[in-house]
């Protein structure tokens, strides 16, 4: 029922004003007691409750708004509805609470019931439906949509059912069965009311497509209702497609040629219809984000040739020739690309077909001199230049040479074409078999042009891009190439201080800026690295796509501030996302944008199984484990939020890792790290060979899915593996006291087994082949050296749990001859010492360049040396426990002081291992900065010769000494400002604070262990 003109809720709208008011600028003690006398008037009024509680809500008390939320959920559910006013505004008011709180079934509940009593009411109704719409209730939305629509027979609500029933075909399991009914249901409104919106047309076709009815679809789009798509072009390309799927390839051909007519620099019309008119086996797109588009383009170079005859074929390359040379000639703006791409496109057609002559160079040139000097030029050829062979790669590579130097053309046009040589020499995989002199030679080249031209920004503003910023960015990755190739560790200096003079001209390169974020990285300043990424100012769904740059390194790091931030921020994000992604797809329903409500769903659905969202949730927790545990106390605490790590298991099942999304932008990461688990730099150069583009870029198309998947099963099994250690642990010693162990201590033993199994599993071995493992190399008879950074915790961890485990158990590996299990104290010990001493055997100075294993040694502390940390404190409090006399027998009192014992040497050999680090922190912190600074300096300034490294850094450096005026005050006073002193005086300064910090938590856990000590 709808409230009177003038009441809301039932009151006066006059009393209610003032409440909303103060609740709209923040006055909430204000609203709270002008809520309290409101209720002190309507005591029994819904409305006047809910006010209440929206504002307890908005107070951050939470549990009294729930409270006061029920109590209005009740009234409403009383059968005097004489008393009890029930509008759509009582129930949306309680609705935004019990959003809030997380309670949606809740306000489900108050419009069932109100729909219940007021089986007609269309508000009511209304209501309903967005609520099921926040619930992705989509067979509940179908329904109530068809309840409003025999209410009042309007086409929206019919279209609401009709988008309900595509989002369960798509999302769901529906089937074709339903997409009948929907058809059925469209097909009865049209005989008696017709159809009047575009996106109904568009949805009834996307219907007839999902059953492969392309002559259907095509009857309805040349008939009267196919006049509703008002935009020509997008009709006709929609058109195109159904006449393509029904292989009608010549009409669909036709089609497209109508379109490039009316819009010539279509590529992707172009490719339909290229592929149309020589009869190319297409996978047309029928995936669920595309079915409400009006146009659906394909990637022509992955069809599948029909081998038409050599005859047919030439007479259909001259027509599309014929029809792509009067598009050239009727295009008279410039700027149109894709008549001059269609040529080499159709040229390259010919080439597959075995013709070899020369006019896929002819096209290429044209092509060149025309839109040389433009930014895309060379991705544009990219596609093409595997059709070249090598020879015709140098052939066309020299001949544009020859035309940029000889063009007549503006500065800025030159500077266009020689940006545009730098990169074809690098598609055409020139650049990275260069010998190491030349490639040095090109790299001065590029910043040196770069210098000469910055005269041509002189008259920009800051925010816009500079003419050759490309060049800087080339430059720094040529010369992270000659590092690899080389290991001159001068060479990876340069690439910084190339970068960081660009962003000292220009501070809003965000390609300098994620270059710099892993180049800082890697050489072990990563507080540097993070101050980057902060100026990035990534905010919104730049978080899920872009933090993949800085998230992984921040994980295995000492900076445990900044990465709790920057999860927090993330987790914040992705979390308020997800709650009110249905306000969009809501919004888009009332809109009657119905293509939207699909897209809004599906991006929700991938975000919500984001790998990054999980193995966030899963860090975050970890994060706050490795920092929480002076005491056990702490660590129990934040393991009771996670459910006693029950909340990370349930998160991460079977099901939950099979339908992992990959939302991260892997195309901006740089050429030596194309995923977060590769890394060329920490592989030795494997010839030049290994420098080839498809060498290179091989991990680019994925991150390694499994991969990725065992380390989120693995990482979220650990809390709830500390947990029942800890408990184990508590258990073997209560044993010793009273043998009969409960049932539940019983089934936790079994379950710690049951996840060491599955540990072991994402390690990629067998629960007894991981036990083996762990004994052979405590036993000297392996080496952790065998294997990676993430193999050497994982095993640490699993010897951890598997310690305490075993304190209840009996493997047959980890008992002494008298049968005693208590060896696997013995094995963690050894592990300690044995990884220890070979991580810190093959250390290198964190200051002296890259390469050190600093990242293994922190988890190594953080994690396993900690959660064993945490076994022995379980162990200490059953045994030593406060203010508490146990009565003990001999028997016992014996085990005890075996088990004292051995907790006491463990405790001395997690402190030795831990004071050995602490050590070789303080010899890496020997040495004064200016000492520091010298020896970085002498890296890049001891080559007298014009190669090597040093060159380039002269070049920057004069071109700082000797800016002129002309170059206009913004260019010529960040220039006079620059120096690279200072670029790795910042360098020597973030190694220092990120050792700093290590030194910090090994500090810290020595002084937990020595309180500890202490305790017996």
């Amino acid at each position: 029922m709808t409230s009177k003109p003038g009441l809301a809720g039932g009151i006066p709208e006059r009393r209610v004003r003032p409440i909303w008011d103060a609740v709209d600028s923040r006055q909430f003690k204000t609203a709270l007691k002008l809520s309290a006398a409101l209720l002190a008037k309507h005591p029994n009024s819904p409305y006047a409750i809910a006010l209440k509680a929206l504002i307890l809500e908005r107070t951050g008390r939470l549990e009294e708004a729930l409270s006061v939320c029920l109590e209005a959920k009740e009234l409403l559910h009383s059968s005097n509805l004489n008393m009890v006013q029930m509008d759509d505004l009582t129930l949306s008011t309680l609705q935004i609470v019990f959003q809030r709180l997380d309670r949606l079934d809740l306000a489900t509940q108050c419009y069932e019931h109100a729909c219940r009593k007021f089986p007609n009411n269309l508000e009511l109704l209304m209501g309903l439906f967005n609520c099921y719409v926040r619930e992705y209730s989509f067979v509940k939305q179908q329904q109530t949509a068809i309840k409003l629509y025999k209410i009042v027979a309007e086409e929206r609500f019919l279209l609401w059912a009709i988008c309900s029933i595509q989002l369960q075909v798509l999302c769901s399991s529906g089937g074709e069965k339903l997409l009948s009914l929907a058809e059925a249901l469209l097909k009865k409104h049209i005989a008696s009311h017709s159809l009047h919106e575009p996106e109904a047309v568009v949805m009834y076709i996307s219907i007839l497509e999902q059953q492969a009815r392309y002559e259907d679809a095509l009857d309805i789009l040349s008939g009267n209702l196919g006049s509703l798509i008002g935009i020509e072009v997008d009709r006709l390309r929609l058109q195109g497609r159904l006449l393509a799927r029904a292989c009608n390839y010549t009409a669909a051909a036709e089609i497209y040629q109508k379109v490039l007519q009316a819009r010539p620099d279509d590529w992707g019309s172009f490719l339909n219809y290229l592929g149309c008119l020589l009869g190319t086996d297409f996978s047309w797109s029928t995936s669920g984000s595309s079915q409400l588009c009006s146009s659906d383009n394909v990637d022509f170079q992955g069809g599948k040739s029909t081998n038409l005859p050599l005859e047919v074929f030439d007479s259909r390359i001259e027509s599309a020739l014929s029809f792509v040379q009067k598009l050239q000639m009727e295009v008279h703006d410039g700027l149109a690309r894709c008549p001059y791409l269609a040529s080499i496109e159709i040229e390259r057609q010919c080439r597959l077909r075995g013709k070899t002559d020369a006019k896929l160079l002819e096209a290429l040139l044209n092509y060149f001199q025309r839109f040389g000097h433009l930014s895309c030029f060379a991705s544009d050829l990219e596609c093409f230049s595997s059709t070249l062979t090598q020879t015709e790669r140098a052939e066309i590579f020299g001949r544009f040479i020859e035309i940029s130097e000889s063009s007549k053309h503006s500065p800025l046009k030159k500077l266009g074409q020689a940006i545009t040589i730098f990169k074809l020499d690098e598609v055409f995989g020139f650049l990275t078999v260069l010998p190491v002199e030349e490639l040095v030679e090109t790299s001065t080249k590029m910043v040196d042009v770069y210098c000469k031209n910055l005269v041509l920004s002189s008259d920009l503003d800051p925010q816009e891009n500079m003419h050759g910023e490309e060049l800087l960015q080339m430059a720094s990755s040529a010369l992270v190439m000659l590092y690899w190739r080389t290991r001159c560790y001068g060479y990876l200096l340069e690439a910084l201080l190339v970068l960081e003079f660009g962003l000292n001209i220009r501070k809003y390169v965000w390609q300098y800026k994620l270059s710099l974020v892993h180049l800082y990285s890697y050489v072990n300043a990563l507080p540097l690295a993070y101050e980057w990424y902060g100026t990035l100012d990534t905010k919104n769904i730049l978080l899920e796509t872009v933090s993949h740059h800085i998230m992984p390194q921040l994980f295995v790091s000492p900076l445990w501030s900044e990465t709790s931030a920057l999860l927090k921020d993330y987790l914040k994000f992705m979390d308020d996302y997800l709650r009110e992604a249905a306000d969009l797809t809501f919004l888009a329903y009332r809109h009657r944008n119905y293509s939207k409500v699909i897209e809004f769903v599906q991006f929700k659905d991938r975000l919500e199984h984001s790998n990054q969202y999980l193995a966030a949730r899963t860090e975050y927790w970890i994060l706050q484990l490795k920092q929480e545990t002076n005491t056990l106390e702490e660590a129990e605490c934040i393991l009771e939020k996670l459910d006693r790590g029950m909340q990370l298991l349930e998160v991460s099942s079977d099901e939950k890792l099979n339908s992992l999304t990959f939302n991260e932008d892997l195309q901006l990461r740089p050429w030596w790290s194309p995923s977060s688990h590769v890394n060329y730099l920490s592989e030795p150069f494997d010839g030049l060979s290994a420098c080839s583009r498809e060498n290179l870029f091989k991990h680019q198309a994925c991150e390694n899915g499994n991969i990725v998947r065992n380390v989120i099963a693995r990482k979220s099994l650990v809390p709830r593996l500390i947990y029942l250690s800890i408990q184990s642990a508590t258990t073997s010693l209560k044993e010793t006291v009273e043998p009969n162990a409960s049932e539940k201590d019983a089934n936790s033993n079994e379950e710690l087994r049951f996840l060491l199994e599955k540990y072991a599993r994402s390690l990629g071995l067998s629960f007894d082949d991981a036990v083996k493992l762990i004994f052979e190399i405590s036993k000297g008879q392996r080496s952790f050296k065998d294997f990676g950074t993430d193999m050497v915790v994982g095993c640490m961890n699993f010897a951890v749990f598997l310690n305490a485990w075993n304190l209840c158990s009996n493997h047959p590996l980890l008992l002494h001859q008298d049968g005693v299990n208590l060896i696997s104290w013995n094995v963690v010990e050894n592990l300690v010492n044995t990884c220890i001493a070979e991580q810190l055997i093959c250390a290198r100075r964190v200051l002296d360049g890259p390469g050190s294993n600093l990242p293994s040694l922190v988890q190594l502390i953080t994690e396993p040396f900690t959660w064993h940390a945490l076994v022995i404190k379980s162990c200490l409090r059953s045994m030593l426990p406060l203010g508490k006399k146990k009565k003990k027998s001999g028997l016992s009192d014996h085990l005890n002081l075996r088990h004292l014992s051995l907790v006491s040497n463990s405790i001395d050999c997690l402190s030795n291992g831990i004071q050995k680090v602490h050590k070789w922190l303080e010899d890496q912190m020997n040495g004064s900065e200016d000492s520091r600074l010298d020896i970085l300096l002498s890296q890049v300034k001891v080559m007298q010769s014009e190669t090597g490294p040093g060159s380039i850094l002269r070049i920057l450096e004069e071109c700082a000494s000797s800016s002129h005026e002309e170059l206009g005050e913004r260019i010529y006073g960040a220039l006079q400002l620059w120096s690279s002193a200072d670029v790795i005086r910042k360098l020597v300064n973030s190694q220092a604070s990120l050792l700093l910090k290590f030194q910090d938590i090994c500090g810290a856990k020595l002084k937990m262990l020595e309180v500890m000590k202490r305790s017996f």
